[in-house]
């Protein structure tokens, strides 16, 4: 297990667990990540910017601190 923040581009995983305060899990959830679902790495800004991550056909672009708040499992296709 890792964390979303950690991944690498073009990597696909599922959300293991959400680790993360009160206000940042509901907003985290209303954006669609939900334990279970499977997601990918799209883009990664320089200097630790923010991740272009897709869940489904949403594309969500997210803070790296956010994005260590959140556990995945990696896989291979």
């Amino acid at each position: 297990m890792q964390l979303l923040s950690q991944l690498k581009i073009g990597q696909h995983a599922v959300i293991s667990a959400i680790e993360a305060e009160e206000y940042l899990f509901h907003r985290l959830s209303a954006l669609g990540f939900r334990v279970g679902k499977p997601l990918s790495l799209i883009r990664r800004a320089n200097f630790n910017g923010p991740l272009h991550v897709r869940l489904g056909t949403t594309d969500v672009i997210l803070r790296s601190t956010e994005a260590a708040f959140i556990r995945i499992n990696p896989f291979s296709d």
